[in-house]
């Protein structure tokens, strides 16, 4: 853990020892040159602040192309083959977003196709423009920005968990066969997990944007919210290294944050009461909503199914919603809770929102599977658009929460700092 020094130093580059503040409580501490096997943590929140290992350019790309050339074959190429009523039908993951945006709804289509094809694919792409557009001398600020937001929207492994889930719904009717594009598929997300593991971001910034940090009191550095600089705007107010404009919260941020949970809120009705699913057996509709599918698929012996379904699909939206609502409270009640929890708290809440597109998955598969042309057909309910809706805007919600106010908040709350203090909290 690095521990906070209030030494000033002289003007070095951000390779060597710094002061650093942190993205999620905002203290300021000094962070000496990381060796390789070390990661620097928040000495008083205990985020990650950066890690001292730092892939090669040569290594990434390498890794970048390998995806790009598995992800045609695991897009396109069948997932599972199932032998329905004499039928062979293949399922892919293209031709199950193509079902849903015909057969459903375009929207939710949408949805579906950024999670699983869309953001996987900016991955490599992003990363082949950093090396090709630094020969070019092009603009990588865009890119280095965008990286740093992509690996939540990134869900191959939900996606394959969906396949399970749609692997075991059809397995009374049909005969399951693996395709080879799955084999392509679980290469695809190894490669792209590696890729988000060895992806050092800061290391990005200082091999492209190099910026030394200017030799003033450490309490009159701020931090840039979008590439989480430590430094000072320059003469327009911008931050050096990503040239967006620095301000010492994020700007906007319970308004947005309050915004999108009131939305999703309103969107996890229509999502909960209405059906999600509707098959067709001979001609009779049955309709599920969300609820009603995890009941069928524990009466039909499907119990650890319908658990996970049940978590993914039920227990994390509503929880998402009443843990947003809490940490908005006590940020504008000033209600002295632990800090720590709530710090935890809303950590878990961005690592388990992605989680619930698990059910947009599955239907998608489902829709790829069974078509209208058979005997048994399965198609999407309304509800599903408003819980990919639903989903969509509670990540954003816990993206657009800016946890520094929390801790605003119980400063403000233990003592009474002096107007040009408000906005930095205790240490």
């Amino acid at each position: 853990m690095v521990v906070p020094d209030v030494k000033i130093t002289a003007l070095k580059p951000l390779s060597e020892q710094h002061y650093k503040r942190c993205p999620q409580c905002d203290l300021i501490f000094q962070l000496p040159a990381l060796d390789k096997r070390f990661v620097a943590y928040c000495p008083r929140c205990h985020a990650k602040i950066c890690s001292g290992y730092d892939w090669s350019m040569i290594r990434l790309t390498a890794l970048a192309i390998a995806v790009l050339l598995l992800m045609p074959l695991a897009l396109s190429e069948p997932l599972i083959r199932i032998r329905l009523l004499g039928t062979v039908i293949n399922a892919s993951l293209l031709q199950g977003v193509w079902q849903m945006a015909i057969q459903g709804d375009p929207f939710t289509a949408s949805m579906v196709a950024f999670c699983a094809i869309g953001a996987p694919l900016m991955l490599p792409l992003s990363l082949l423009y950093l090396r090709l557009g630094h020969w070019l001398g092009m603009n990588l600020r865009p890119v280095l920005l965008m990286l740093n937001r992509l690996k939540e929207w990134i869900m191959l492994d939900v996606y394959l968990v969906g396949l399970a889930v749609a692997c075991i719904k059809v397995q009374e009717y049909a005969d399951i066969n693996v395709g080879p594009g799955l084999y392509a598929y679980i290469a695809m997300m190894i490669l792209v997990q590696i890729l988000l593991i060895r992806l050092n971001i800061e290391q990005l910034w200082e091999r492209y944007y190099p910026v030394a940090q200017p030799a003033v009191e450490p309490r009159r550095l701020q931090l840039c919210c979008a590439c989480n600089y430590t430094g000072l705007p320059d003469h327009r107010g911008r931050c050096p290294r990503c040239h967006i404009t620095m301000s010492r919260r994020a700007p906007m941020s319970l308004q947005k944050t309050w915004a999108a949970l009131i939305a999703a809120i309103v969107f996890l009705f229509p999502a909960n009461l209405m059906p999600i699913s509707i098959l067709y057996v001979n001609g009779e509709r049955m309709e599920d909503t969300i609820f009603s599918g995890v009941i069928s698929l524990a009466t039909s012996g499907n119990m650890p199914v319908a658990i996970i379904v049940f978590i993914a699909s039920i227990l994390v939206p509503f929880t998402k919603v009443l843990a947003l609502l809490f940490l908005l409270c006590t940020i504008h009640l000033k209600i002295d809770l632990s800090l720590t929890a709530r710090m935890r708290m809303l950590r878990v809440l961005g690592w388990i929102g992605r989680w619930s597109m698990l059910d947009l998955f599955v239907i998608a598969l489902m829709m790829s599977l069974v078509n209208r042309e058979q005997l048994l057909s399965f198609t999407m309910g309304p509800a599903a658009f408003y819980f990919g809706a639903a989903v969509f805007l509670t990540i954003l919600a816990v993206e657009w929460l800016d946890s520094r106010l929390l801790w605003d908040a119980h400063a403000t709350r233990n003592t009474e700092p002096d107007s040009a203090d408000q906005s930095r909290p205790a240490a």
